[in-house]
């Protein structure tokens, strides 16, 4: 306890602050790229982001009718020999070629959604 308020009083190092933009950018464009395959029902979690360069995330929580939380997260490894993918922690496997071109769309639409969002904020007037 002691460590975080420490935290709150202490000033942040120039990395620390980029570090937190950082992370509250790509915390936004997930939310936002939840949103490219149509509203989010109620209850429902969802996140589709670009981790970096060649991964790309799906990750979804939901609680069903029993009450039973549920958790789903799928990672695209985007690799020279194909793309791949990898839910849950099971092991990797190349996608088919229809796969491939839905997470081409995704990633598209996904791009499009974040530009919108987050160019007129960061550059007034563009």
């Amino acid at each position: 306890m002691a460590k975080g308020l420490m935290g709150l009083l202490l000033p942040k190092s120039p990395e620390e602050k980029e570090a937190d933009a950082h992370r509250a950018v790509l915390r936004q464009a997930a939310k936002i790229g939840g949103t490219v395959f149509g509203p989010i029902p109620k209850g429902v979690r969802r996140e589709f982001f670009c981790l970096d360069t060649h991964t790309w995330v799906w990750h979804e929580e939901w609680t069903d009718e029993q009450k039973v939380h549920h958790v789903r997260t799928t990672r695209y490894d985007i690799r020279p020999n194909g793309i791949y993918k990898a839910q849950d922690g099971q092991a990797y496997q190349k996608i088919s070629r229809d796969e491939a071109l839905n997470l081409y769309e995704a990633a598209t639409a996904y791009v499009q959604a974040v530009d919108a969002f987050f160019i007129p904020r960061l550059a007034p007037g563009y």
